[in-house]
């Protein structure tokens, strides 16, 4: 029977950061239809599926309501998996084939402890014309339109005046799927040791609100590494659970870095 674990994520506690489903098989291919439906059984934000391809792993991701092309939140939880099984060796990298590309993850020590770090490809924002309903998506709250990204998996990104503006935004979900995008980005400015700060919308592919968003750094992270004219970097998700995120920005890559902890352990039994 497959494995399976809950891992959170960006997370060095229990029930605190992101909640991702691993499920670790023995051999692929994965069966779409199956990884669907476990992945709406298991409900959390997205649920990863692995196993092995000749040297490295095969990777992919269920949202309850559709296959995505990138999460970083479930791809740090199945190396934090594979890393405590001893399926990698710990001073090794752990690879990941995936849809966007060959991902790799390896352990990092931080002023905070050891972290896991993820090596993901940079979104970029390109010119967009803002969307109709993008007031009304921010639920009232005055946001500036950045743009969209260039991507399979598009998201519209906004930045707002401060951490408290961003934490009192009411989004209108409909007026977010309506966007036509992923998700939404809202992104501020941090305070004090933190560098930035966002939330994450994305109830077009069932998750009303991401608690945290390793891909959408993959934006921020250049985004606010031109802003504030240093490459490595503190960010903070300020969902209800909340997380925080080590960035270290390269050209055409973005390294994204947290903790994780596993809460649960078992079997899938179908």
């Amino acid at each position: 029977m497959p494995s399976f674990h809950l891992v959170d994520a960006f997370s060095a506690v229990p029930f605190a950061g992101n909640p991702a489903g691993v499920v670790v098989l023995d051999a692929g291919p994965v069966d779409a239809t199956w990884a669907q439906q476990l992945a709406a059984e298991i409900g959390a934000s997205e649920t990863a599926f692995v196993h092995p391809d000749g040297d490295a792993w095969r990777l992919r991701w269920w949202t309850p309501a559709a296959e995505v092309a990138l999460c970083g939140h479930a791809t740090l939880a199945t190396a934090h998996v594979l890393f405590e099984a001893d399926a990698v060796p710990p001073d090794s990298a752990c690879r990941f084939q995936t849809r966007s590309g060959e991902l790799r993850v390896v352990r990092r020590r931080r002023p905070d402890g050891e972290v896991l770090a993820m090596d993901l490809p940079a979104w970029p924002l390109g010119e967009h014309a803002e969307p109709q309903p993008l007031a009304r998506a921010l639920g009232g709250a005055d946001g500036r339109y950045l743009g969209r990204t260039r991507t399979e998996q598009p998201n519209d990104v906004v930045e707002v005046a401060s951490a408290a503006t961003l934490d009192a935004i009411e989004p209108d979900l409909a007026a977010v799927r309506a966007l036509g995008v992923t998700g939404l980005i809202v992104t501020a400015e941090g305070e004090g040791e933190v560098d930035l700060v966002s939330r994450y919308f994305a109830p077009s592919v069932g998750v009303d609100e991401d608690p945290v968003t390793g891909s959408a750094h993959s934006t921020l992270g250049p985004l606010w590494a031109t802003r504030l004219g240093r490459r490595q970097l503190l960010a903070e998700q300020r969902s209800p659970r909340g997380g925080r995120l080590h960035l270290d920005v390269g050209d055409e890559r973005v390294e994204v870095g947290g903790h994780a902890v596993t809460v649960i352990r078992g079997e899938v039994a179908t």
